[in-house]
């Protein structure tokens, strides 16, 4: 059996958004979809940044919608994507080994990997979860409730 790689486990194809999408309009995305992190491209449509919904909702007001919301609170709807992106990305490839992926993520602390091609556009995203649902559908685990056999 040859090695696991990231195509056999990423998400593809994705929902990309650009630097100057609105907060608001990412917002939508998110809750209008089953995404966790969104890629930002940009010129040429290549990944220059990330979004997740943790990073959505610091800069999102808890206010807006409620009694208690301000007009500062729905300009921040107003916001572009670059500026609340992580700017610092770390790709990878389709063929890169699925473990070396994992190690990337755990030694960086992240929790998504943009796949892209050569020309560093997005083709697909790689996450922790991609990564613990492949492990939790090959893990044979042994049943040891009640009414399980003795060996």
């Amino acid at each position: 059996m040859s090695a696991l790689i990231v195509r056999d486990v990423m998400s593809a194809p994705i929902e990309t958004i650009s630097m100057d999408d609105t907060v608001d309009k990412i917002q939508r995305i998110f809750e209008s979809s089953h995404y966790h992190h969104l890629i930002v491209h940009g010129d040429h449509k290549k990944a220059v940044g990330v979004i997740s919904d943790r990073d959505l909702l610091k800069n999102v007001s808890p206010f807006i919608g409620k009694m208690g919301e301000r007009n500062a609170d729905r300009s921040l709807l107003n916001r572009r994507a670059h500026q609340i992106m992580t700017r610092q990305l770390i790709a990878v490839r389709e063929n890169t080994a699925l473990r070396s992926a994992a190690r990337v993520m755990l030694d960086h602390r992240i929790s998504c990997l943009p796949v892209v091609d050569l020309e560093g556009h997005c083709i697909g995203i790689v996450t922790l979860r991609d990564i613990v649902r492949w492990a939790v559908d090959e893990l044979e685990i042994p049943h040891s409730g009640p009414g399980a056999q003795a060996a």
